[in-house]
């Protein structure tokens, strides 16, 4: 039986090469959204007449996309850098600055309230490829002792879970003076509380930051994203090609939501702030606690620290309390699980109120004098009405 020969019929060429296109620029409030894999080179010239340091290398989608580059523009402007790369996550973009710049034998030094992962992702590095970890008290300079192995200096400001600000201008004076690489996570100060590349009359600045866009500027808890933001181009082209080799990319849909929220992210940071305040000088005069913790208090670790940079007088809506002693685990769970507005949960900057309970002492390598022995929460205050976030806890305390 002779095969009958099917039609040619260019149906489908024609919906892939769509032979009427709409003009692709029109101007918005939102910038539009560019979703890319592959990326199409007009021409073997614009293949080959173009460098991976290039400021906008638009060559494949993990390299960057209109959508990516400009929301990487703006959390720039936001930090006062030059340069930014995004990151899937905020320790995703920590563990890019970890790989860029440490090596066998190199020293990392961290504060004692580092960032958890952070640490556990340096003593995996100490482990498997002989990175040394040293360990400093943030509110003390003198404890950074560097030697010629040291490259990497991390800072927090303020620090994780206990809200230490560091002594951030003689820390970076001294790592200036030794040639050793500051890293700040600003994640707390999300580029509002203060300018990390310019934070005192003698222009001080950290060699770049680290910010988790998933906390104020993405602002839904809905969102997990990452920047490393510098001002050195030699710097950047070094985390670049970390970034670009760890294959290390964002989703375009992501990048546009989180640049929808930047317009509103400081009226939020401003609002949760004072949403802190509130409930800072209510805590206080709660008796079940023996210390609360907000670098804004004249009794706090490091608040001289803070008054020196954070001259706006904005910080993160992060308070934290220890319970006294009398207070065992099962009392401090029974409130945290009384408590109804807050919930339960890590990350901040989101509109909903969070908690979380920490064991101090499982959490800390050095002796910390300034801290009170108990139990530690903390409470990431959203943007509900603290009159009725402070009722919340109120009556959670009840249960203890």
């Amino acid at each position: 039986m002779q095969r009958t020969m099917k039609k040619h019929n260019d149906f489908q060429t024609r919906l892939i090469h769509a032979p009427r296109k709409a003009p692709q620029f029109i101007e918005t409030v939102q910038p539009p959204l560019f979703r890319a894999s592959t990326i199409i080179f007009k021409s073997t010239s614009h293949l080959f007449d173009r460098h991976w340091t290039d400021d906008y290398d638009y060559s494949y989608g993990t390299h960057g996309t209109p959508t990516t580059f400009t929301l990487g523009d703006n959390i720039a402007q936001i930090e006062g850098g030059l340069h930014c790369l995004l990151a899937p996550s905020g320790l995703s973009a920590i563990n890019v600055v970890n790989s860029a710049f440490l090596s066998t034998n190199d020293e990392v030094w961290v504060p004692d309230n580092i960032y958890g992962p952070n640490l556990e992702h340096l003593n995996h590095l100490q482990n498997q490829y002989g990175v040394i970890v040293k360990v400093y008290n943030p509110i003390d300079a003198s404890s950074f002792q560097p030697t010629e192995k040291s490259k990497l200096l991390w800072l927090e400001a303020a620090g994780s879970v206990t809200l230490e600000f560091p002594d951030l201008k003689n820390l970076v004076k001294k790592a200036k003076k030794h040639g050793v690489l500051t890293a700040l996570d600003n994640t707390w100060g999300a580029g509002l509380a203060f300018n990390a590349f310019n934070f005192s009359d003698e222009h001080l600045s950290v060699d770049l930051t680290v910010h988790a866009l998933t906390k104020y500027p993405s602002g839904g808890g809905d969102i997990l994203m990452g920047s490393i933001v510098t001002r050195d181009d030699k710097l950047h082209h070094r985390l670049f090609r970390t970034h670009a080799i760890l294959g290390i990319a964002v989703s375009g849909d992501d990048a546009a939501q989180v640049q929808r929220s930047l317009a509103h992210m400081s009226l939020r940071y401003e609002q949760q702030s004072e949403n802190a305040q509130t409930l800072l000088k209510w805590l206080k005069d709660q008796s079940q606690f023996a210390q609360v913790l907000h670098p804004s208090d004249e009794t706090a670790p490091g608040h001289q620290y803070l008054q020196e940079i954070c001259t706006n007088g904005q910080s993160a809506g992060l308070v934290s309390v220890i319970f006294k002693p009398d207070y065992d685990i099962t009392a401090v769970r029974r409130f945290c699980d009384a408590l109804e507005l807050f919930k339960l949960g890590f990350s901040w900057g989101g509109p909903v109120s969070l908690i979380m309970l920490y064991d101090l002492k499982m959490m800390r390598k050095l002796e910390n004098t300034h801290l009170q022995q108990g139990l530690l929460v903390r409470f990431c205050i959203g943007l509900e009405d603290p009159q009725d976030l402070i009722q919340d806890i109120e009556n959670a305390l009840k249960q203890l």
